[in-house]
């Protein structure tokens, strides 16, 4: 077996903590000895499906330990995982079950319906028992009893990710075992995570980011509480009855947890057992780290940048949250950062360029699509204004982010733009993020901002702000303040006021802009 697998940890930890508890749903637990069980239980049944090696077999359900125990029983075959989040629409789900040809699904009775609805002709398998004809986690664990043993090389394709952002077609990208049991390694080093640990579960497992909590908890032989977000109060709730030591969070998490008024929030000494907060997925802003801050009194914060196409570039020291909160810190263990401008030299201290990504965590490319492989996923040879490259050693794979950042005098990186949402207007070419943040800084009565453009034959394109907040602030009185931090061709030419503004639903995260495009129409 080899030592770069998931089927590796999942073995290992039954086997030197088999009472430990390694999941948590609500009044539910499981063993590492009773998980192992339940897993062989299932994946013996997959390989019984005779599907051909490296068969694509998507989880389309809500969260749950049966997901969990789908997804390591997937991980235990030959086959290939593709993540079916419960937010895509079934227009979304058939669009990913036809681009990689996905040949069974595991789902759960509330997905079964949207499932029937699209045109899937492979394998079906329902957590509870529905009709004589899908098989079920159910009649599995009553018949399936037989010993179940497999090989895994830990270069094979694991696990296909798609993420459904502002464009319909998304292609998704190929992680393979060693990639996720070299991300559970790296997160369990850098965040100093222990056996004792217990990890809210509160992501979603459709990107590598809520998939992390999973095989980080397998790697440190922790306890993984699952949670589904619905109310503040419920997930804070949770935190206090699960015993939570990390909490892996998006900025949009963060922002839900405090949408109360903080003086109605619980005695913060009831989080005195909390020691780690991480974020990733989205700008953190001042407000965010001060609310957490104050109801985590022990926590240390952990800022991340990840990339599509490995798992993640930088963390921030949670030392230096409050020193420099716009940063996205410094390279992970094993990574290497070059900041590069249009001639492939490598910029000075705060000159923005595109950030390359070298050395490990890197994944193998993205699904059936060599034109968006080979855009991303480049020869090392584009460094060679920067590193020495000495005996033509170039077949090393590096990744060209896309994403336009700078470093200070110290090391430190900074996030500016990415490559394909650049506004260019009056002969400029404007990022999107920098006005948010000028935003974000600036007018704290602004809950959440988006900034896009329209044409306009006159200046190219037209910079739109749409804004929630509490209440509607006077457009004046949004520029006046604007014009304080800004250039005069960075300001907007309209700004919008709505309660609340559309969300990709995929990501709850991203602010939908096609959808706020459609209403300027």
């Amino acid at each position: 077996m080899s030592l770069n697998s998931v089927r590796s940890l999942i073995e290992d930890s039954a086997h030197s903590h088999a009472g430990k508890t390694a999941l948590i749903f609500n009044e539910k637990s499981i063993t590492y000895a009773e998980l192992f069980t339940k897993v062989n239980q299932v994946a013996y049944y997959l390989q019984e499906l005779n599907l051909p090696p490296q068969s694509r077999v998507g989880i389309y359900s809500n969260k749950g330990i049966d997901q969990v125990i789908a997804i390591l029983a997937i991980l235990s075959t030959n086959y290939i995982f593709v993540p079916l989040t419960k937010l895509l629409k079934p227009e979304q789900v058939e669009y990913i079950i036809s681009d990689c040809d996905i040949k069974c699904i595991i789902t759960d009775k509330l997905k079964l319906q949207n499932i029937e609805e699209i045109n899937f002709h492979g394998h079906i398998i329902s957590y509870e028992t529905t009709t004589k004809d899908i098989a079920s986690f159910e009649e599995i664990f009553k018949y399936y009893k037989k010993p179940y043993e497999c090989e895994i090389n830990g270069h094979s394709n694991a696990v296909i990710t798609y993420s459904f952002g502002l464009s319909g077609t998304p292609k998704g990208i190929v992680l393979s075992h060693r990639n996720l049991i070299d991300s559970a390694r790296v997160v369990s080093q850098y965040l100093h995570l222990e056996e004792n640990d217990v990890i809210s579960g509160l992501l979603y497992f459709n990107l590598d980011y809520g998939l992390n909590q999973i095989f980080s908890t397998l790697y440190k032989r922790a306890t993984l509480a699952l949670h589904r977000f619905i109310l503040s109060e419920d997930f804070l709730n949770h935190l206090i009855n699960d015993k939570v030591t990390v909490i892996p969070l998006m900025p949009i998490n963060i922002t839900r947890i405090f949408d109360e008024d903080m003086h109605r929030l619980p005695n913060a000494e009831l989080f005195d057992g909390v020691k780690t907060i991480t974020s990733s997925g989205g700008n953190v802003t001042q407000k965010m780290i001060k609310n957490c801050k104050k109801l985590f009194t022990n926590a240390k914060f952990y800022s991340m940048h990840g990339l599509t196409e490995a798992f993640r570039s930088t963390y921030l020291d949670p030392s230096q949250i409050e020193i420099r909160p716009d940063s996205i810190g410094k390279p992970i263990p094993d990574v290497e950062l070059y900041v590069i401008n249009k001639e492939g030299f490598e910029c000075k201290a705060r000159e923005v360029g595109e950030l390359i990504h070298r050395g490990g965590y890197i994944y193998k490319g993205f699904w059936n699509a060599p034109e968006q492989t080979k855009e991303r996923f480049k020869s090392v040879q584009i460094l060679k204004n920067v590193i020495n490259l000495e005996g033509q050693l170039i077949d090393e794979i590096v990744v060209a982010t896309g994403d336009y950042v700078y470093k200070d005098e110290e090391g430190y990186f900074y996030f500016v733009s990415r490559s394909d949402n650049m506004i260019k207007t009056r002969g400029f070419r404007v990022s999107p993020q920098e006005i948010e943040s000028v935003v974000a800084k600036n007018i704290p009565q602004i809950d959440q901002c988006a900034i896009f453009s329209i044409n306009n034959e006159m200046i190219e394109e037209e910079i739109i702000m749409v804004y929630s907040a509490k209440s509607e602030i006077p457009s004046k009185e949004i520029l006046f303040e604007l014009k304080k931090h800004l250039a005069s061709y960075m300001l907007p030419s309209r700004v919008l006021y709505k309660k609340s503004l559309p969300l990709v639903q995929s990501d709850k995260n991203l602010v939908n802009i096609n959808e706020l495009k459609k209403e300027l129409e």
